[in-house]
């Protein structure tokens, strides 16, 4: 059976390294699941998402001249339930957020200062 891309199958995930997961498909073949393609999120460590036997369905996101395969399990997700890790603000509201916090650290560094008597002799 001939792998194209764009080809959705299920296969078994036989292998994690610190870049991605090889999963072995239906034909015998194995592709791998880079790091960048398990989900819709910052993925640290992908053996919080997937582990060797887990069975996967994944698309067939390229497959080069020399027969390695790229799967992905991200693109079979909706795009939308992408989680982020801040929400988006302005530029008015970044600066608000960091004025604020600025002035806060300068109030306890002086009330620290004051308690040590003012110097640091």
């Amino acid at each position: 059976m001939s792998i194209e891309v764009g080809t959705i199958v299920v296969g078994e995930v036989t292998g994690i390294t610190n870049f991605g997961a090889f999963v072995e498909l239906e034909s015998g073949e194995t592709g791998l699941v880079h790091i960048s393609e398990v989900a819709n999120t910052y993925v640290k460590d992908i053996s919080n998402f997937l582990k060797e036997g887990d069975e996967v369905k994944v698309k067939v996101i390229n497959v080069d001249d020399d027969g390695k395969i790229g799967l992905s399990i991200k693109q079979l997700e909706d795009p939308d339930d992408r989680i982020d890790h801040a929400p988006e603000m302005s530029f008015d509201e970044k600066m608000e957020r960091f004025l604020k916090q600025s002035s806060e650290r300068q109030q306890d560094l002086k009330s620290r200062e004051a308690k040590n008597g003012g110097s640091s002799n």
